[in-house]
């Protein structure tokens, strides 16, 4: 059976969505956001506690590897001025709620929310606050990017109640670091998550990338050896996803600094196993957690999720995004809020909610988007399970798949007693195992990252 990773590719696709969502957001529908959004939330229970994502567009510097939405900026006032919006927007939609929420996660991510200063954490707090109830396990958490970080930021985490704070380091050699426009030493990181641990009862996640320009091998494996002797609680491995047609700063990177597919496939396989030797758990694909932690354990006990922020033990129905372009996962489908911060602001200052793409779910959405988060998280899926789940419903996802199954000459996955499983020769290629529940994937002239 070849393990030729090119020839799976060449087979299969060389691209493939990340599954954050299904159907993943290039499928949401322009305009429909707002009608969408009365139904949406007239069908929450005000009973059922919640997640909420705040989005900080804002960094003072561009990343040239950055896939987000965001814009840079030298001066602090346009951020200010943004949180005035978005601390309009909570109240917005505490207004047309009606109630104060359970809420049990946050997490602001970005952008640098780590630049925001004391002054502007205290008011979103406040915001949160009235609009809904903290529960006292809640986990409060802020992506962080060391050169920001100041005594006055520390100070700010602390009053919002920081429990798990995500650093990015990408890569520590700074040829690298130069070919991404991210300068940031060792040094640096590991004095703001010494800072952030002194403060109180704070885990952490470290982000490390693979597939970048100028990569060695060697080079990899030292930032792969100074993650691991920070100690953090988990390490997200990602893969870089160079789409310049979507992102136009990325074609600051020349195509010829990246690694090949071979190279980035070892890459991935030795960095993975590097982590394991040092005792952390993989988790879903690209994901790894000490065994203590309650990623770890959600994966072990079949509770792990998958959002827009990557894996999670978070097990709330619906995530509530603030922000522009913060996308929103309701029971009932997809919201995402306008993209451009001038109209994204514009319409919170008119008075409306800014949902302005969205996407409800069908019963066949709802049966594949359930298959292939449990293929992203366990490698696996039973078609008994979806049969009881779902009934008639389930049957076409079950035989789209299984067609594509019989296809495969490379064993990514087998079927036995109902069930589907991804290989370990297939565990590189679960994205494309999962693409085979997509009813959409070949839709829209769409084209996604690189599937490994």
């Amino acid at each position: 059976m070849p393990h030729d990773p090119a020839a799976i590719l060449a087979c299969h696709g060389q691209r493939a969505p990340r599954y954050t969502s299904y159907p993943t957001a290039p499928h949401f529908t322009s305009g429909s956001g707002s009608s969408l959004q009365g139904a949406f939330i007239e069908a929450l229970d005000p009973k059922e506690p919640v997640s909420v994502y705040l989005h900080i567009p804002y960094c003072d510097r561009l990343c040239w590897f950055c896939g987000c939405h965001t814009k840079h900026t030298l001066r602090y006032e346009p951020v200010a001025r943004y949180v005035d919006s978005l601390v309009e927007e909570i109240r917005l939609f505490r207004e047309r709620v009606g109630c104060r929420l359970p809420l049990d996660r946050v997490h602001f991510g970005g952008g640098s929310p780590s630049m925001l200063r004391s002054a502007e954490f205290h008011r979103l707090n406040d915001a949160l606050d009235e609009a809904f109830e903290l529960l006292p396990d809640a986990e409060i958490a802020v992506e962080i990017d060391p050169s920001d970080v100041t005594t006055e930021t520390l100070e700010g985490l602390r009053l919002i109640g920081l429990n798990r704070a995500s650093i990015g380091v990408q890569d520590f050699d700074p040829d690298v670091q130069a070919a991404i426009n991210r300068p940031q030493s060792f040094d640096a990181t590991r004095d703001v998550v010494t800072a952030l641990r002194a403060g109180g009862l704070c885990t952490v996640n470290i982000d490390a990338l693979y597939g970048l320009p100028r990569q060695t091998p060697e080079r990899l494996m030292r930032t792969i050896d100074q993650v691991i002797s920070l100690e953090p609680e988990r390490v997200a491995l990602f893969g870089y996803a160079h789409v310049p047609w979507v992102k136009t700063h990325q074609k600051m990177i020349a195509e010829a600094d990246l690694p090949d597919e071979a190279q980035r496939f070892v890459d991935a396989r030795v960095s993975a196993e590097r982590l394991i030797e040092a005792g952390y758990q993989a988790v879903g694909i690209d994901h790894f957690a000490k065994p203590g932690d309650r990623l770890a354990r959600a994966a072990r006990e079949g509770r792990l999720h998958r959002n827009f922020q990557g894996y999670t033990a978070d097990e709330c129905r619906t995530l509530i995004g603030f922000g522009a372009s913060a996308i929103s996962r309701y029971p009932g489908g997809y919201l995402q809020n306008a993209v451009p911060i001038h109209l994204y602001k514009d319409r919170v200052a008119a008075g409306a909610l800014p949902a302005e793409k969205g996407y409800g779910l069908s019963e066949d959405d709802v049966v594949r988007a359930h298959a292939i988060e449990r293929l992203m998280c366990d490698f696996s899926v039973d078609f008994a399970d979806l049969d009881a789940r779902f009934g008639a419903a389930a049957r076409p996802a079950i035989r789209a798949a299984t067609l594509k199954l019989a296809t495969d000459p490379f064993g990514l996955a087998r079927l036995e007693d109902h069930r589907i499983t991804v290989s370990e020769t297939g565990h590189p290629f679960t994205r494309i195992v999962a693409s085979w529940f997509d009813a959409y994937l070949d839709e829209g002239g769409v084209q996604y990252s690189k599937a490994v």
